[in-house]
């Protein structure tokens, strides 16, 4: 009789754990997974929106073959690893100074790492317009700070390939430092005092301290922020729409921003589908990896 009960009890009880996930599982199949496959199915296909009278023909692969030896989508794919590389670096690195300085105990804190998420709150959108107004050639702060009011030697900065990618990934760093500095920062707290002050006590100077305690025990949050700017740099599109449009002569012309212009005005939408494919591939191979990275770090610390 006890058993039966026991056995009734947890059959309730995962009954109700399977009512409160199911919505949460319809929810991710309808807006994260059914797009994913229907993509995979547009990009099987040939499809051009501005001659609806050829159909939707199935091609197969053909689209993926056309990718290999399109030279533009070749080129924007070093592109956006040069980007990604690029500005997570200098995310993790000015998130990690960031945090290190806000952990400490000063007048003001609250009021300072309220100050620092400022950048990571404001849109997208908005910033990339402030970054592009700031590198005008007419008007740009950059130009008064660099020449004052001689406007015969300003630049265009946004018309300089080299420049272009300079400017979207310093907009990009400005922006998700504070991010990356959010997520090390709760690392940082789970650190205990006692283990600097033993390590004082031993002699260790400040850098032996972050090398030998702070960098260790915060590598899992590093490798989180890492996951999550990678992911997050990989999808970049606005910032590239609002500043340069992927000019100059195609220098910052990523994968998403270049699988729109072959989608919305091109209109080769099973082409531009393939482009989204290779981006979702991209993407989900490398969180696995930071991911075991992750697994594989918290599994060696405990």
């Amino acid at each position: 009789m006890v058993m039966k009960t026991k056995c009734s009890s947890i059959t309730k009880e995962r009954i109700f754990a399977a009512s409160l996930l199911i919505p949460c599982f319809v929810f991710v199949c309808i807006f994260a997974f059914y797009p994913i496959l229907y993509s995979f199915f547009l990009s099987l296909h040939r499809i051009i929106l501005g001659l609806p009278s050829i159909g939707q023909p199935f091609i197969g692969l053909e689209n993926y073959r056309e990718l290999l030896h399109d030279r533009i989508a070749l080129r924007s794919l070093i592109t956006t690893f040069a980007f990604v590389s690029v500005s997570t670096f200098f995310e993790i690195l000015f998130g990690l100074i960031i945090a290190l300085v806000i952990n400490r105990h000063f007048r003001g804190r609250g009021l300072v790492r309220a100050a620092i998420l400022v950048p990571w709150a404001i849109p997208t959108v908005v910033s990339a317009q402030m970054w592009r107004f700031i590198c005008n050639d007419n008007y740009g702060f950059l130009n008064y700070i660099l020449f004052g009011a001689d406007i015969s030697k300003y630049r265009a900065w946004l018309a300089d390939p080299f420049f272009a990618f300079a400017a979207i990934v310093t907009a990009d760093v400005w922006k998700t430092s504070s991010f990356a500095a959010l997520l090390i920062l709760a690392g940082l707290q789970t650190i205990p005092d006692e283990l600097y002050e033993t390590a004082k006590i031993d002699g260790a100077n400040a850098w032996q301290r972050f090398r030998r305690i702070t960098l260790p025990l915060i590598k899992p949050a590093i490798l989180i922020a890492l996951l999550f700017r990678t992911i997050d740099a990989f999808r970049v599109f606005d910032l590239v729409f609002v500043m340069t449009q992927g000019g100059p002569a195609d220098s910052t012309n990523v994968l998403q921003f270049y699988g729109y212009k072959k989608i919305f005005a091109e209109g080769f939408m099973g082409y531009g589908s393939t482009i989204s494919v290779l981006v979702f591939i991209t993407v989900f191979v490398l969180s696995l990896v930071y991911i075991r990275l992750i697994r594989t770090r918290l599994f060696t610390e405990t």
